[in-house]
């Protein structure tokens, strides 16, 4: 199976541990509601504990485009997958894409989440913030 293949059906079964083992120990993710990147395994899978709570249960994945990124300033390249997905988050319906940045060994080390409409990406950082200080990853706001 593919890195791809692992991390779908990981999601698929909200499985965190195998989340978990397909992640760099510095992997970085790039959400649509944050300027900056969540970085680290463990903030990383804290985030995906609270999306993976925060979907409803029409989360799916609807495609998959494979290919190649540029890294790094000298051109170099690594595998890379899109994976499209639709779901759904208080009441609004997600179109979304998944970037998966792999690493020499097929670990993801870069993941981007992209997300329309608008409106969908405003309900799902409100629902994702709200998990992230329930489970004390990220500060209340006074």
């Amino acid at each position: 199976m593919t890195t791809a293949d692992l991390f779908r059906a990981a999601v698929e079964r909200r499985d965190l541990a195998a989340l978990g083992d397909l992640f760099t120990d510095d992997i970085r993710l790039y959400s649509p509601v944050k300027f900056t990147p969540f970085e680290g395994k463990p903030m990383v899978l804290g985030l995906f504990g609270v999306l993976l709570r925060t979907f409803e249960d029409d989360f799916r994945y609807i495609g998959q485009l494979d290919g190649t990124a540029r890294t790094s300033a000298d051109g170099t390249e690594a595998p890379s997958i899109v994976l499209l997905f639709r779901a759904t988050v208080g009441g609004k319906q997600i179109h979304g894409m998944d970037l998966l940045q792999l690493d020499e060994a097929g670990l993801i080390r870069e993941f981007t989440v992209m997300v329309r409409p608008r409106s969908a990406v405003h309900a799902l950082g409100e629902a994702v913030l709200a998990g992230l200080v329930a489970d004390g990853l990220a500060p209340a706001e006074r």
